[in-house]
């Protein structure tokens, strides 16, 4: 079943025909409307209250059918999850860094709902993962120790902010005592007086504005001038020398479970989240922070880079899949080469959301879908992939429950 899907307009989004999110709607929608001057930055494909699918050809919220056909979720989903789909299915066009922030595990949010409702809005937990479409920039997770202390002598704005005794405890502690060290640190940049970072940051950015280009990329100039750019004197900017810098390729993914610090900053890709909107914000943001709750649900896991990237597993020929350890969603990415005529997806036993990327295609009884184009597949049917136009790779990606 065909769904038409929300377009959400944030104003960290891409405008116009720069955001994937916006071509995926024109190339799947003749109709559709295109601004040049309208940030598109997500598309949502499920059933949450703030954006939720409608089956195009019955015209009703996807929810709603499913509530009263349970059965196309299968019956694991059912014992598990009730009548509701458990997973959002996304695709995120990024020009300006979103939020440093974590999602609460599924005890913790239920506990702040009961205590702020206004702010955290559901009782849910909201694990992510992001799959690259174009070079995708993230900060993730706390970088190893070793290197925060290199950039504490590097960058002496930096070691101000966080403060000399904080610098000391850090420097002293043995291994039990580290994640105290960190979260004390990280605590007092976050709680520093504003106007003493705006001074730090500018003084900072002069004296980058000075350094040769070897210089720079040793201190990640061109980052810390972007992030300043667009949040001017956000103590946020400084999170650079606390979390990792990652740049994905396409095809490769983040996965973030609960209490991990991350920030989106550029590029675009496929999200898939727990059905929830829970977010704990602490820089990089005009919008409410809640440092302290912030502070106290972190981890202070620090580790390399490279330990970030989330790995797939092959299926078969065309198809690899994302299995995050928790049982609402995977993901499946497939791409069916050049020259191949038909694909049979692998059958789920859940439900599924599909969207297509690049290609063109007939799925069922002719009904022919384009790139865009986004389906709802009930579990355990069988899905016949008929490619239309076969000189370029066919790209889908594919959400289920993971059980």
């Amino acid at each position: 079943m065909e769904l038409m899907c929300v377009v959400q307009s944030y104003d960290w989004g891409e405008k116009g025909s720069k955001s994937t999110v916006a071509t995926l709607m024109k190339a799947s929608s003749f109709s559709y409307s295109l601004d040049e001057s309208k940030p598109y930055a997500e598309l949502w494909m499920g059933t949450h209250g703030n954006g939720p699918s409608v089956v195009k050809e019955k015209g009703v919220p996807l929810g709603l059918y499913i509530a009263e056909n349970s059965h196309v979720l299968g019956q694991a989903v059912q014992e598990k999850f009730g009548s509701e789909l458990p997973f959002l299915f996304k695709v995120l066009s990024i020009n300006k860094a979103l939020s440093i922030q974590a999602h609460p595990n599924k005890e913790h949010a239920e506990q702040l709902h009961k205590s702020q409702p206004e702010v955290y809005k559901d009782p849910n937990h909201k694990p992510e993962i992001a799959i690259a479409l174009t070079p995708f920039e993230a900060l993730c997770g706390f970088r190893p120790i070793s290197e925060i202390k290199q950039y504490f002598n590097a960058v002496p704005e930096f070691r101000a902010v966080v403060g000399e005794d904080n610098i000391l405890e850090l420097s002293t502690s043995d291994e039990a005592g580290l994640n105290t060290a960190l979260k004390n640190c990280f605590r007092n940049i976050l709680t520093r007086d504003p106007e003493f970072v705006a001074l730090q940051l500018r003084i900072l950015l002069d004296r980058l504005s000075h350094l040769d280009e070897c210089g720079r990329q040793a201190l990640n100039g061109a980052l810390l001038e972007k992030l300043h750019s667009q949040y001017p004197g956000d103590v946020g900017c400084f999170g650079i020398y606390l979390f990792n810098w990652i740049t994905l390729q396409p095809g490769e993914a983040l996965f973030l479970g609960p209490n991990e610090p991350h920030a989106y900053l550029s590029g675009d890709c496929i999200e898939c989240m727990a059905c929830s909107d829970n977010v704990v914000r602490a820089g990089l943001t005009p919008k409410p922070k809640d440092i302290e709750t912030l502070v106290e649900m972190l981890t202070y896991n620090c580790e390399p880079a490279s330990a970030k990237r989330f790995q797939p597993f092959r299926e078969d020929e065309c198809t690899e899949i994302f299995r995050p350890p928790i049982p609402d969603f995977a993901v499946a990415k497939i791409t069916i080469p050049p020259g191949r005529a038909t694909y049979n997806l692998i059958p789920r036993s859940t439900a599924s959301i599909l969207i297509i990327i690049n290609g063109k295609g007939e799925i069922g009884q002719s009904k022919v879908l384009t790139q865009g184009s986004v389906i709802f597949i009930p579990a355990n049917e069988k899905v016949n992939v008929k490619v239309l136009c076969g000189c370029h790779p066919m790209l889908m990606f594919q959400a289920f429950v993971n059980l």
